[in-house]
């Protein structure tokens, strides 16, 4: 007799509490096999290919492509042999493969039916094994939140179809249709529009995905972070001699964005104050012994900050190398939420979209971005003389909660005087 298994939305970490279905990789029906990709799908940070721990057939799915699950709400469920009545279900425990498992005991529970509004298709109600959530939680999405504020829902109000009672979106646009068939204050709902929908008076872009995750993080370092901003033009003719001089001796090239990252890094172990964060609820400021260098790289998604862990420790070599993959991984959307998170310092070169100069926003929760500009031939005042240089516009915004003006400008200076004599960072190796 086989037993139908419900997989659940897995936590994939880092904070993410919903993601996109992006595409099915498996229809009603199809057999799968123990940690097969069974939908991809694009969070706020990354696109994730997420795996079934369960072999068998595929009895259901939960959700249309485009449409955005709460973390544990069901995906799929899985008809797969009977196992022994005291066995555990058999799964291989990588429901995605990077993120890591829990192992919590589990209790019994059944499988409950597609809740309203979804596309999932009902399936009998059978005793299962599934893991029990840690505490009682009513609400986990904060989209579903929103939606409910925004039309005057009292949540306390609701009955959860989710697991342990969770509130999912569905519940919420089941409760204003309702309010709305009888005539009470709740607007009903639109069904949400995957791709823009156009519109009297213009076009309705959805702010969700990386795009929302940029807008959201962006609000809050603007809302949270005294930030101030800092700039100086430098003249760097000699840092391009040594690159082509490094490149010209042979072995891997060095990409320049490595070398600014070299002197970030060394301006660090000056200015420590500036590689730090703030806790807001101790009234801290916290001073970070890695240097986790995070960098702006656009994609054809928006823009993201993957980092580069401990480049403190990295030579011009090893960060190329890094640098190389984790562009190449942006641009297939092939980062991790791993390699989107944890920076400490933000280097962004917006010189190469042809610009000078910018005042940058800082990459909240760190405290401080590096921009840079484009280097471009100028007339330059060099030994004395007029002469035609490489000048670039350097930029350093910063939280003016963990220094003062004179670190801040420190800091910047050291960066131009090893951009303008690459032999001041040689002295600090």
């Amino acid at each position: 007799m086989a037993q139908v298994l419900e997989f659940r939305l897995p936590d994939l970490g880092e904070g993410l509490t919903e993601a996109e279905i992006v595409r099915w990789l498996v229809q009603v029906g199809d057999v799968v096999a123990v940690d097969q990709p069974v939908v991809e799908v694009e969070t706020a940070k990354a696109l994730v290919d997420v795996p079934c721990p369960y072999g068998g057939v595929v009895t259901a799915r939960f959700g249309e492509e485009g449409s955005e699950l709460p973390v544990g709400a069901p995906l799929i469920t899985v008809a797969v042999g009977a196992p022994e009545p005291a066995a555990e279900p058999e799964g291989s425990g990588n429901v995605l493969v990077g993120y890591g498992t829990s192992q919590a005991p589990a209790r019994r529970r059944r499988v409950r039916s597609a809740p309203p509004g979804t596309n999932g298709t009902a399936v009998a109600p059978v005793t299962v094994r599934q893991e029990a959530p840690e505490g009682p939680v009513a609400v986990i999405s904060p989209l579903v939140r929103r939606l409910a504020r925004q039309n005057g829902l009292d949540l306390r109000e609701l009955t959860g179809s989710g697991p342990e009672g969770l509130i999912v979106r569905a519940d919420v646009e089941y409760a204003l249709r309702a309010g709305a068939a009888q005539d009470r204050t709740p607007a009903a709902v639109p069904a949400p529009v995957p791709a823009p929908a156009s519109v009297a008076g213009g076009t309705r872009i959805p702010l969700k995905g990386v795009r929302g995750a940029v807008a959201d993080k962006l609000s809050r370092s603007r809302r949270e972070i005294p930030d101030a901003t800092c700039w100086v033009d430098a003249d760097a003719t000699e840092l391009l001699r040594a690159r082509t001089a490094m490149n010209a001796a042979g072995g891997p090239r060095i990409a320049l964005i490595a070398l600014l990252a070299r002197v970030c890094t060394a301006a660090l172990a000056r200015f420590p104050e500036l590689n730090s964060t703030v806790d807001t609820e101790a009234r801290e400021i916290v001073r970070l012994d890695h240097v986790h260098l995070g960098f702006a790289a656009q994609t054809d998604r928006g823009l993201v900050v993957p980092v580069v862990r401990d480049a403190h420790t990295r030579g011009a070599e090893s960060l190329t190398a890094e640098f190389a993959r984790l562009t190449e991984a942006a641009r297939t959307g092939g980062l991790t939420p791993a390699e989107l998170t944890g920076g400490t310092f933000t280097l962004n070169n917006y010189g190469v979209f042809g610009v000078d100069g910018s005042t940058p926003i800082v990459n909240h929760p760190e405290a401080a971005m590096l921009g840079v500009g484009r280097i471009a031939a100028k007339p330059w005042v060099h030994e004395g003389e007029l002469a035609v240089r490489q000048v670039v516009q350097l930029s350093l915004t910063f939280d003016h909660r963990v220094c003062d003006g004179g670190t801040a400008g420190g800091f910047l200076r050291y960066v131009a005087d090893c951009v303008e004599q690459p032999a001041v960072l040689l002295r600090t190796l």
